[in-house]
């Protein structure tokens, strides 16, 4: 019994303590299970992390918003994942002692795996979400707008005509084009907000298109926008998709972004035209080119900024003020490096913003010396989009041309800063160096010179200026040339205002082109003899007459172009040049000028105020003599000797600008001339049965003077006191491309008496004083061409008595279409500029007529009636959209300006000034019913809504009524309007920008705050003005005036004006 009851106890203790001690046992040992099963569960949470990560970027690129459980699991899985990975880590580290085991260590570990594992269990099964994400607002243009914005006169311009664009019937797609770095791209998103604020559009969308656009990324942008889902996945499955999903949407606008080169919207699967009418298309592009092979039907060039407003944008990056300091006076001058180029201005301030005022002063130098390599941290930003420009030469050209239209860029850098460089002088340097090598004659490379200018401008790597016949460099652009030749063995030098010879560590050999402009006479260690074995090109300019030694020449055998202002130098050390191909010397003092005879290599010599007596016999020498340009200072006349011209039988332009002997007949001995500019007498040679040969450019003056290097690059004809033996011009006549014709007489038309053909090629013409001249145009009677004058830009005609009208009979098609400036002055008989009711209708494929109309002048005209005569169904063939400066004088019968309909279209005037119109009544005639419908409209008024108009002058015109116009001015001059010319108009109606001149009672019957850019106003003789500003009471206590000065004169009526001006 006693043995039972001891058994009893003994098994039931044994078994309490097995239960109680099982879970701890079990740690030491099952310690390989528990490792095991922690390993997969770790895997398997590191497996279910990855998927639930991948459905989460999948839903993110559906731009999906994420759940926030999802979030807190990845969270929570990732940081078990990392703290697991130190268990794992103990676990080799347990296995590596397995044949000493650490019983307390193992036990330990046992445990927190054990726990550990349950802990990845529940996390396992908290993991089944549906959805991952939901969809969420899109990001809209409006949350992507650049807060780098700023307004400018050139992006106000740009957007003001985007939007009329995108508001014109019959426009779908707008081009916006600029330089690299002009802020293009900032400048479509602000349309884009704008477009959507303005609920214009539906959608707006934008995309990125680059260099190398990637077509199926572009489209599952698109499909997120308008929450497509894909069914296919071929590119031609989803373009199709998307095709149809655009269409159900009424009004897109798409904003194609940095595009590079033309592309088909259907590829994407953008509808347009008559697929989809509501759907518009703008583009940016840094290639003007791009809008044209893209069919834009509006075009709009971005600029630079002013220097007012380049100093805004520079100083609110880069951390500065416009309080006095010495850090700030050397910010401005920074700032005025970087030319008005947004992307400059925003990357050297943010570069520079912190740095001490050593720190700025440095920078500074470095700018101003051109150290390039030094610069690249400052303007590194801004010297990379600048290379894709300049790599992108490449594209579409063939491995010679491509080559040139690079070394054609890098050949303008040699010039100076902001200089306009002439087209001539590139031309010489160009077919000196050897650009375009494999064309032989002189005008064909000469015309691929001109293409690859006009490339380079399109890119936005060259700059147009006023003149047509130069080409600009932007100093950062320049500066980005300079640091592209600056390293490696064919390296440029450039330098300005040159005192010292430039010591250089590096051996001289390393350039192939230097420029030294504007150097001191005295120049410090100028060398008699410098070793330059690669130079190709060579520029030495002086500042008065620099001295060169013979000598100096000597060692620069490789060298191809020599251009020689300023300089005092001797011809006999250039005979060791055997290479040269293009010398050109301006305003120079050679010795030894028969020296050129050794140089049998020489294609073009150019010769500019240099006395050339001395070598005209000896230029037979020069077999391969192509170009030949000579001009003596105005005063002297060049000695041909007799039949010279006629043995240079390689010639193929000839240009002589100053008077010369000579003999016109030897010209035709010329059998291979294609270019000629000459000046010459009427009795020089001038005989009966002689003709100009076939020229494909011409500059000839006859009884006139035009100086060196100007004009050479077009048709021009200038012809002075000459009323017969036109015959000669027969066939210069035909295409001409800039005509002057003073005191010609005898002819009562252009064409057909001057010309049969069409003169469409005519840009430019100036009249004056041709007394017998009646039209520009007789087409009564189809003596003219069906079309004619098609390219004509600027007219200037003056003192032609019998002038009657510009076109007599039915206008042929595209007259004056292309039209920019007209200035008419002292043509008594003259009574409408424009006669547009001649024109039946508007041709849909062309633009408005006068639509690039940007200034018209007309001065004496005492019987002018009518400008436009434009009846108002006509309206649409017309448009000023363009028009910017108006000025108009002493025109007594006019009774209008504008009509209704073309008055509504000049967005864009800047300048009205009006003087002495005895008769004129209306600045803008009656509006008719249809000419008013949705437009504002006070009374008969229409309102003139001209957001750039600052100058206003209204002077002695004593029978004008009134006219309401909508502008910010800084100069208005009302001057001898004597009659009652101010209407009385409800303030109310009226927006607070308004200005009314009429009826004379008051002149500014708005609040003072709506004269707040108001300066220097004039106000005389108005003898029946009684009051200027409404009274006290009547204006808000808080506006503002910019008024400085206030001229009133002879106000007979005016009382207590002085009460309201502070």
């Amino acid at each position: 019994m006693a043995e039972l009851v001891a058994s009893v106890s003994s098994n039931t203790v044994g078994n309490l303590a097995t239960e109680y001690a099982s879970p701890y046992l079990s740690y030491f040992f099952r310690f390989g299970k528990i490792v095991e099963e922690f390993k997969n569960q770790r895997k398997a949470l590191e497996l279910k992390k990855d998927r639930v990560k991948n459905d989460v970027d999948a839903a993110i690129r559906q731009t999906e918003a994420i759940e926030k459980d999802v979030e807190d699991w990845l969270t929570r899985a990732e940081n078990e994942l990392g703290v697991t990975q130190i268990l794992e880590d103990e676990i080799g580290h347990i296995n590596c002692s397995k044949w000493c085991p650490n019983w307390g260590w193992r036990y330990c570990l046992s445990k927190k795996l054990a726990k550990k594992t349950l802990l990845i269990s529940e996390l396992l099964e908290t993991c089944n979400f549906s959805p991952i994400g939901r969809r969420a607002p899109l990001q809209g243009i409006e949350f992507i707008t650049s807060k780098d914005f700023r307004d400018s006169e050139s992006s106000k311009s740009a957007f003001i005509g985007i939007m009329e664009a995108i508001n014109a019937k019959g426009v779908n797609m707008i081009g916006l084009y600029g330089m690299p770095g002009v802020g293009k791209t900032t400048l479509a998103k602000e349309v884009g907000k704008h477009a959507l604020e303005q609920k214009l559009f539906d959608k707006v969308v934008m995309f990125t298109m680059s260099q190398n656009p990637n077509i199926n990324k572009i489209q599952d942008k698109v499909a997120d926008i308008f929450r497509l889902k894909f069914e296919t996945s071929s590119q031609e499955g989803k373009a199709e998709e998307l095709f149809r999903s655009m269409q159900g949407v009424n009004n897109i606008l798409v904003i194609f972004d940095d595009v590079w080169e033309e592309f088909e919207l259907e590829t994407i699967g953008i509808p347009f035209g008559v697929a989809h009418e509501g759907c518009k298309i703008l583009l940016t592009t840094r290639h003007q080119q791009v809008c044209t092979i893209m069919n834009c039907q509006k075009k709009i060039q971005l600029g630079i900024l002013s220097e007012v407003e380049a100093w805004t944008l520079f100083k609110d990056n880069a951390g500065v003020d416009d309080g006095p300091s010495s850090l700030n006076d050397v910010a401005k001058e920074v700032a005025r490096e970087c030319k008005g180029l947004p992307l400059a201005l925003v990357t050297v301030a943010k570069a520079l913003k912190g740095e001490s005022l050593d720190g700025w002063r440095a920078a500074n130098q470095r700018l101003k010396d051109s150290r390039h390599l030094d610069n690249e941290e400052v303007f590194g930003g801004v010297y990379s989009p600048l290379k894709l420009s300049y790599d992108y030469l490449k594209k579409n050209n063939s491995q010679t041309t491509e080559n040139d239209i690079q070394s054609c860029f890098l050949l303008c850098s040699l010039f100076p800063e902001d200089d306009e460089i002439l087209i001539e002088i590139l031309i010489m340097c160009g077919i000196g160096v050897g650009l375009f090598s494999h064309i032989c004659l002189i005008e064909d490379k000469r015309r691929e010179i001109g293409v690859a200018l006009t490339k380079l401008q399109k890119s936005g790597l060259l700059l147009e200026t006023d003149n047509a016949e130069t080409v600009r460099m932007h100093d950062v652009v320049r500066d980005f040339a300079h640091w592209l030749k600056s390293m490696g063995e064919n390296r440029f030098m450039v330098k300005d205002e040159l005192k010292e010879w430039p010591h250089m560590v590096e051996n001289f050999g390393c350039y192939t082109g230097i420029a030294l402009w504007n150097c001191s006479s005295n120049i410090d260690n100028f060398p008699d003899k410098v070793k330059l074995s690669k130079l190709k090109i060579l520029v030495v300019s002086g500042k008065e007459i620099l001295r060169v030694s013979s000598t100096f020449f000597e060692e620069m055998k490789s060298l191809h172009v020599l251009i020689l202002i300023d300089v005092n130098f001797s011809l006999e050390g250039l005979q060791s040049l055997t290479n040269l191909r293009t010398l050109c010397c301006i305003d120079c003092k050679p010795e030894n000028l028969s020296s050129l005879t050794h140089m049998r290599n020489l294609e073009i010599l150019a010769l500019f105020g240099t006395n050339t007596d001395e070598i005209l016999e000896d230029l037979v020498e020069l077999s391969t003599l192509k170009s030949l340009y000579l001009s003596h200072d105005e005063e002297q006349q060049i000695n041909f000797p007799p039949n010279l011209l006629s043995r240079l039988t390689s010639l193929q332009e000839l240009h002589v600008t100053s008077e010369n002997n000579i003999n016109l007949l030897e010209l035709n001995s010329l059998s291979r001339l294609t270019a000629l500019s000459l000046t010459f007498s009427a009795e020089q040679g001038f005989q009966e049965n002689f003709m100009f040969p076939k020229l494909q450019r011409y500059n000839i003056v006859v009884n006139g003077y035009f100086g060196y290097l100007r004009g050479l690059t077009f048709r021009t004809l200038k012809i002075n006191n000459l009323s017969s033996l036109l015959s000669a011009f027969k066939d210069l006549f035909c295409n001409v491309e800039k005509l002057s014709l003073e005191n010609v007489d005898g002819e009562k038309n252009i064409i057909p008496n001057l010309c049969k053909k069409r003169v469409n090629e005519l840009t430019s013409l100036w009249l004056k004083s041709c007394e017998d001249m009646e039209f520009l145009i007789d087409i009564t009677g189809e003596q003219g061409s069906s079309v004619a004058l098609s390219n004509l830009v600027e007219v200037d005609i003056r003192n032609m008595n019998c002038l009657k009208e510009l076109c007599h009979g039915p206008p042929p098609t595209g007259f004056l279409r292309n039209l920019e400036e007209v200035s008419i002055e002292h043509c008594k008989r003259l009574q409408v500029v424009f006669q547009m009711n001649k024109i039946s209708e508007k041709v849909e494929s062309q633009a408005p007529l006068l639509s690039r109309l940007t200034i018209l002048k007309l001065y004496s005209l005492p019987e002018l009636e009518s400008i436009w005569n434009l009846e108002s169904s006509h309206h649409e063939i017309a448009s000023l959209r363009s028009l910017k400066v108006v000025r108009i004088g002493d025109c007594s019968k006019l009774k209008t300006i504008f009509s209704p309909c073309l008055a509504l279209s000049m967005l864009h005037l800047q300048e009205l000034y009006i003087d002495c119109c005895d008769g004129l009544e209306q600045i803008i005639g009656f509006a008719q019913e249809d000419e008013t419908e949705g437009k504002d409209v006070t009374g008969n008024h229409i309102l003139l809504n001209v957001p750039f108009l600052r100058n206003l002058s209204v002077i002695n015109c004593p029978q004008l009524t009134c006219f309401v116009v909508q502008a910010q001015l800084e100069k208005l001059y009302l001057s001898n309007v004597t009659c009652r010319q101010l209407c009385h108009i409800d303030v109310l109606t009226l927006n607070q920008d308004y200005i009314i001149v009429g009826d004379h009672e008051e002149v500014f019957q708005v609040q003072v705050c709506s004269l707040s850019q108001l300066v220097s106003p004039q106000i005389k003789g108005c003898e029946e003005l009684e009051r200027i500003i409404l009274p006290k009471d009547q204006v808000s206590s808080s506006s503002h005036v910019l008024l400085t000065n206030l001229n009133i004169s002879w106000l007979n009526k005016t009382r207590n004006w002085h009460k309201y001006l502070k």
